[in-house]
């Protein structure tokens, strides 16, 4: 297999077309202890896709996911957004990106779900009425319409999961940046989770960062993926670019997806080939089915 090619080693230099609705370029940001969040961080997120940054943690996903709507602002380079570069105090940028913490409690604070939901909206000098049929269409998109009346505090994990995306998807944003969407949560929300965020860029065209170091997540929805390391993006490419290159992964402190070990195994246990590189469940099952197709014709 021919070696994929690190980002340092395709481009040297941060590219940008225009084209990007985000694009972060040579960002670094120091803490105030002195410690380095990202470093020369050379990131862009397009209409329209699903992009996963895949790294352990510590690894710098969560301080580039703040610098998306201006939570935080780059000790040097910049982040431009929309076309216009993120300064401190640039006024309504998280009306065009919204951000969904790792602990959803950071973002709850009203006494009823409907409240919470409303907030933004009303921020961004809505009626009470237009904001109270914003978060009522967002608390239908993500199927938790019922919880409206419901105190915050007394919601599940995966409740509060779903409350903290419609307060974002309210606001109505062009890109949403979700950091660890999946964490802690049962298989139930997980599977809402992951459909919703594919809806979101499907049938509503918003466009996704999701921070996570579950690789078997990103290799279910992402259309592009972006392995952190040390502050940068050592490396970016296609989910099966990505995932088939032991090497890069474990160097990054990071294990192939289950698919992969699975579909490496069989190969290296039966000398069969299934094709093309799966990295879905599905796609595996398609594959070995067609391999085992074609020995019994044979």
């Amino acid at each position: 297999m021919e070696k994929l090619k690190t980002v340092q080693e395709e481009r040297p230099y941060c590219v940008h077309d225009g084209s990007e609705l985000i694009h972060v370029d040579c960002a670094c940001h120091v803490y105030q202890d002195g410690s380095v969040g990202i470093h020369n961080m050379c990131f862009r997120v397009l209409q329209n896709e699903v992009v996963a940054l895949c790294g352990p943690n510590g690894s710098g996903k969560s301080t580039l996911i703040e610098h998306l709507n201006g939570l935080l602002q780059p000790s040097s380079g910049s982040v431009i957004v929309m076309g216009k570069k993120i300064e401190a105090g640039s006024p309504d940028i998280w009306r065009a990106v919204g951000v969904t913490f790792q602990r959803s409690d950071d973002q709850l604070f009203a006494p009823t779900v409907l409240d919470d939901v409303m907030f933004g909206p009303i921020n961004m000098g809505m009626s009470a009425e237009d904001a109270r049929t914003a978060a009522i269409d967002a608390l239908q998109m993500v199927g938790a319409e019922s919880l409206a009346d419901r105190m915050p505090n007394y919601l599940s994990g995966g409740q509060k999961r779903l409350i903290c995306m419609a307060g974002v998807l309210a606001m109505k944003p062009r890109v949403i940046a979700m950091d660890e969407p999946t964490s802690d949560l049962d298989p139930y929300h997980t599977d809402m989770i992951e459909q919703i965020i594919l809806d979101l860029k499907n049938k509503h065209g918003i466009s996704v960062v999701i921070a996570t170091h579950d690789l078997d997540l990103a290799a279910r929805i992402s259309d592009r993926v972006c392995v952190v390391k040390g502050g940068s993006i050592i490396a970016e490419g296609k989910p099966g670019d990505i995932f088939y290159n032991k090497e890069l992964l474990e160097s990054a402190g990071l294990k192939q997806p289950k698919v992969v070990q699975l579909y490496e195994n069989v190969l290296r246990d039966t000398g069969i080939a299934l094709g093309d590189r799966p990295i879905t469940l599905e796609a595996l099952a398609m594959s070995i089915d067609k391999a085992l197709t074609g020995r019994q014709k044979a």
